[in-house]
């Protein structure tokens, strides 16, 4: 019986040069576990929708269109969106002697939901209605929006569903649209 010599890979330098009573020492593992917590984080910022915030001057006018005409479905507000700035950026331990006077600025709304209407434009892009738009020429409905992509969506949606509408610039895009209920509402970009 003659046998042969096997021979075997030796290990890789990278393996031999990291022992693993080093990988699994105190500093080790909190260099692990930051390395997975950078991973997470990664991963949860990615998947985090992009958000358009669209000031209107109705909320209800605007829910009329966006729900019945458009028909976006509702939105769930992302988790981002439930924290206060003041905490995010780590003022929560600020002595209150240094913050502003204006103590209801600061102050959580009830049940710490931002307000608004919320609807999925996209698969990972929502839309955020709120009030403040003043009212157009002729007491049309305004819908402001800082963002020509969101405009540009809203537009496609309009074509899409067959909706009459004109478009009166393209920079800054501005736009007429009817409603189910016959009103005349203008869209328009705020140009920076």
């Amino acid at each position: 019986m003659i046998l042969a010599a096997i021979d075997l890979p030796s290990p890789s330098p990278y393996l031999a040069a990291l022992p693993l009573d080093a990988l699994f020492s105190t500093q080790g593992i909190m260099v692990m576990l930051l390395a997975a917590y950078g991973v997470a984080m990664w991963m949860f910022l990615t998947s985090a929708p992009k958000v358009y915030t669209m000031m209107v001057s109705d909320l209800e006018t605007a829910q009329q269109l966006y729900e019945g005409l458009f028909e976006l479905p509702a939105a769930d507000v992302p988790l981002h969106y439930y924290y206060n700035y003041e905490q995010t950026l780590g003022t929560s331990g600020i002595d209150p002697l240094y913050m502003s006077a204006d103590l209801s600025a600061t102050a959580p709304r009830a049940n710490d939901i931002p307000e608004g209407l919320w609807y999925q434009l996209k698969k990972n892009t929502q839309l955020h209605i709120i009030s403040g738009a003043s009212l157009g020429s002729n007491n049309r409905h305004r819908h402001v929006c800082f963002d020509r992509e969101c405009l540009e969506e809203v537009l496609m949606r309009a074509q899409i569903q067959g909706t009459k509408y004109k478009i009166r610039r393209d920079k800054p895009l501005n736009f007429l649209i009817k409603d189910l209920q016959g009103r005349t509402i203008e869209l328009s970009e705020v140009s920076n």
